[in-house]
């Protein structure tokens, strides 16, 4: 007797045994089942990339190759055209009117206890990491990499957007400026370094390969920040080989086109540390500028390409959600300069693209869409629940079933109470000032002509107000932008008030 409840007790821990242990592999396989996130950001990229404006004939076939995979989204914009206050709204899922987050911050001061906006917000990659996902990242991800600790696996900070020749080619980054008052601009163009290996693009995408190879046991958000295509505009010759000058063409340019512009917009707009459009058309350096632009451009698509070609090849292929994105457009030679900076459509308008297992493949989107819409579409695609904190809107059932495309728009800040809002055919611009700019894209898609003041637009006008932040709140303690001097006397000025 006491033999056969032996048995029946040994049988009975055999069989716990086998079903604690199927439990516990099929919670290891559900984990696995969960879509892996790319997570790709590029510095300064605007829309002349090949699946959406194709400029000057740019050869991008990583680009277009991401294209064909997924969702493009050709009339998307930042919250801020400018990298520190924009790449904070992506990771915080928040607007800057309500961060007070509108110059540059220290990644480490972007969610801290002096911001109540912030204080406790779940940063993107950290929400993945709170729900099982392994996360890593290199590169300029946040405005230098990431705060500490956001990551799992860090494959290092940005230091410099080097590498860097001893002596500048063209440009002395102080332009017109007065030295220690406007501040310095890295902005140069040329062929430099010698080989592809010495840029520290090529390190990161190296690191993000090695991680594509590995073996994990859980779903992995893997983000990688590339540097180029911001100033100095320096790649090796080969990517200058692929553009002769001959056969660069230039942005559209009206040398009066700054004369309806209100003056907090002037403010703005200037400038003196950088190249003007004027300035590159007599000296015979604005298709050299364009052309080191676009080679710069051709090099980023080969480094996205080398990550594309081990992920399609790798066991990830089919379950992994890919998201690209630029943190603001650029500006080469379009309203008088060269630089993101404005609240205009180059300056705002930058890429976004999605591909993922359930997408439609090969589509493009042009409805205005907001870059804030990255988190809460990636966490829709993922299976992941909602962030409630979250400000943008996914854009999930707009890639799939067109919902909303039409009712679609974009909003944009620049410093406190200077908003742009993008529909399907309207830029409306409104200053802390109450001036105000309005372009009407059926008719003027280069923004050469504010409406503003045409009667005929006067309800046009009034609709797009409603569409403005009610919430302005001052600038945060620890975000400043010094290289405008516009921006030095708001912050100073607001403080007061």
């Amino acid at each position: 007797m006491k033999k056969h409840v032996y048995l029946v007790a040994v049988i009975g821990l055999f069989i716990s045994s086998c079903k604690s242990k199927s439990s516990q592999e099929q919670g290891v396989f559900e984990e696995q089942t969960k879509p892996n996130v790319l997570f790709i950001a590029v510095d300064d990229l605007n829309n002349m990339i090949g699946p959406i404006d194709n400029f000057s004939n740019v050869k991008t076939p990583n680009f277009d190759r991401l294209a064909s995979m997924g969702v493009t989204f050709s009339n998307a914009h930042v919250q801020a055209p400018l990298c520190g206050p924009s790449r904070a709204s992506i990771m915080t899922g928040l607007r800057p009117s309500n961060t007070g987050i509108y110059g540059m911050a220290h990644d480490n001061d972007v969610r801290r206890n002096g911001n109540p906006a912030t204080k406790d917000i779940t940063f993107l990659p950290d929400y993945f990491g709170n729900n099982g996902y392994h996360t890593m990242g290199i590169g300029k991800l946040f405005h230098n990499h990431a705060p500490d600790s956001v990551f799992h696996e860090s494959g290092g900070r940005v230091r410099g957007f080097g590498p860097l020749p001893k002596k500048r080619f063209v440009w002395d980054g102080y332009g017109k400026g007065i030295k220690d008052v406007h501040g310095r601009t890295s902005t140069d163009w040329g062929a430099f370094p010698e080989n592809d290996s010495l840029m520290p693009d090529h390190a990161s995408a190296n690191w993000a390969i090695d991680r594509l190879q590995r073996d994990y046991d859980k779903p992995f958000f893997l983000g990688v920040g590339f540097l180029r295509v911001h100033v100095p505009l320096y790649v090796p010759q080969k990517w200058f080989d692929l553009y002769p000058l001959e056969e660069i063409q230039t942005p559209p340019y009206k040398v009066d086109d700054l004369s309806d512009i209100p003056g907090v917009g002037l403010q703005i707009n200037d400038l003196p540390m950088m190249p003007s459009t004027d300035w590159a058309i007599e000296t015979g350096e604005w298709k050299k500028i364009v052309q080191a632009y676009l080679a710069c451009i051709s090099f980023v698509d080969y480094e996205l390409g080398r990550i594309l070609d081990v992920l399609e090849n790798s066991k990830y292929a089919n379950n992994t959600i890919i998201v690209l994105w630029s943190d603001h457009g650029y500006r080469l030679g379009e309203k008088g300069t060269f630089a993101k900076h404005a609240l205009w459509e180059t300056a705002t308008k930058a890429p976004l693209m999605f591909a993922a297992p359930n997408l439609p493949k090969g589509k493009k989107v042009d409805a205005p869409v907001e870059m804030l819409s990255i988190y809460p579409t990636l966490l829709e695609l993922s299976g992941l629940n909602a962030y409630d904190r979250n400000e943008g809107k996914s854009l999930v059932s707009m890639m799939t079933n067109n919902d909303g495309i039409e009712e679609s728009y974009a909003l944009t800040t620049y410093g406190m109470n200077n908003h742009a809002v993008r529909t399907n055919h309207f830029r409306y611009i409104q200053y802390e000032d109450g001036t105000e700019e309005l372009y009407d894209h059926s008719k003027d898609p280069n923004e050469w002509t504010n409406v503003a003041g045409n009667e005929e637009y006067k309800e046009k006008i009034e609709e797009l107000k409603q569409l403005l932040p009610t919430t302005n709140v001052k600038w945060d303690e620890k975000s400043k932008y010094t290289f405008q001097p516009y921006f030095v006397e708001q912050k100073a000025r607001t403080s007061l008030e």
